[in-house]
């Protein structure tokens, strides 16, 4: 199978593909495509790869991920039966190349440029959800416009990056597939131990050869990543388990003593698991 980059179905001469999801789980693969994609989640949740961060995806989530940007979204589906998203798929040079670099579009400038590293829109989501909830409806010309209308609000609105780190290029099929393969590995198996020799065997590569290739398309060690996703799991039962202990959530998410949990915590998310959880309650 190939992993990256997917391709976005897209009938020839066709500038903008507006496309809804309505799936129990959405295409989880490690992927990047050359369209910049515009996600409106109206129901389900899960598992958020930008580049080199994890992070989550929730409903009424707007997302902007740019041209080339490698992502990955996993739904956890013990928190909806079915995702519902809907997506905008556009680039910069769709409606031809001078397009956007007109005058009139000198404030998309920075849209274009923070799309590099993926966008989580904070404010203004009533008048961008209004927005896409009319996408259905309209035909390609008024898309177009709605488009416009789109960017224009998340110009305006407050954000911040999905990510601080994206490999500048793009990925072959075989690199695809053992980042792919390494992720899904790690996503799936935080709670317990892995060692560099696991996951060096995952990915068909020598341990030393292995942390160079990871560090170089991630920039972080593999196994700080792998706290991330400990953490990031962490997070979600401390939300939905009010009454989990926290040396259970530690242990649960594939820490061997709690002392260390609050630590790595602490440094990832700036308050300790216990004032985490004071302040979602």
């Amino acid at each position: 199978m190939k992993v990256l980059p997917f391709k976005i179905p897209k009938p020839e001469n066709e500038a903008l593909v507006y496309q809804e999801e309505h799936l129990s789980v959405l295409y989880d693969q490690f992927h990047q495509h050359s369209e910049i994609q515009i996600s409106y989640v109206e129901q389900g949740a899960g598992t958020l790869l930008v580049g080199d961060t994890i992070s989550d995806f929730m409903p009424n989530d707007i997302l902007v991920l740019g041209g080339y940007v490698p992502h990955v979204f996993r739904s956890d589906i013990n928190f909806s039966e079915i995702t519902d998203v809907y997506t905008l798929f556009f680039d910069k040079n769709s409606f031809g190349k001078d397009f956007f670099g007109l005058a009139d579009f000198e404030s998309f400038h920075d849209f274009f440029n923070q799309s590099d590293y993926g966008i989580r829109v904070l404010s203004r989501k009533k008048k961008l959800i209004k927005q896409f909830h009319k996408l259905k409806y309209q035909n390609k010309v008024q898309r177009i416009a709605t488009l416009i209308k789109i960017i224009d609000h998340i110009i305006k609105a407050e954000k911040i990056a999905l990510s601080s780190f994206v490999y500048k290029k793009k990925y072959t099929d075989d690199e695809g597939k053992r980042m792919n393969d390494v992720f899904n590995y790690a996503m799936e198996n935080y709670s317990e131990p892995i060692t560099l020799e696991e996951i060096s065997e995952i990915a068909n590569m020598s341990k030393n050869a292995f942390c160079r290739y990871f560090k170089k398309r991630t920039n972080k060690t593999f196994f700080q990543f792998l706290i991330e996703i400990r953490i990031e799991n962490a997070c979600k039962l401390i939300h939905n388990y009010p009454d989990y202990s926290i040396s259970y959530i530690s242990e649960q998410c594939g820490f061997q003593n709690t002392a260390n949990f609050n630590r790595k915590f602490k440094e990832i998310k700036g308050v300790t698991p216990s004032h985490y959880r004071l302040e979602r309650f």
